[in-house]
């Protein structure tokens, strides 16, 4: 079970539930995975729901290996999300907003 406290996320990902969570790493990994833009530009994109599908898939990933799942983007591309792309895009924007709360408020 994910404790928003930590900035964690749930996810259920081929039956089996997973905690998500952007440590230092995974936002470090983030990063060289857009290619282009910052983490700055993410949120915004995120915030005005201009995201793209790959913006959740990566997102999704860094989290989940953050989390300690060993698997790679591409796994994620073929796997199944209890919920769809919509709860992936809900859970990615979840993640996202507790990994820059302020401590003690989770979002």
């Amino acid at each position: 079970m994910a404790n928003p406290w930590a900035g964690e996320v749930d996810l259920v990902l081929d039956g089996q539930r997973r905690v998500l969570k952007l440590t230092l790493g995974a936002l470090a990994e983030l990063e060289v995975a857009l290619e282009t833009g910052s983490l700055v530009q993410l949120v915004e994109r995120f915030e005005g729901s201009a995201f793209t599908a790959r913006d959740v898939l990566l997102l999704l990933a860094a989290g989940l290996r953050g989390g300690g799942w060993d698997g790679t983007a591409s796994d994620l591309a073929n796997a199944d999300i209890e919920g769809g792309p919509m709860a992936a895009a809900r859970v990615a924007a979840e993640l996202l907003a507790r990994a820059f709360a302020m401590p003690g408020h989770p979002k």
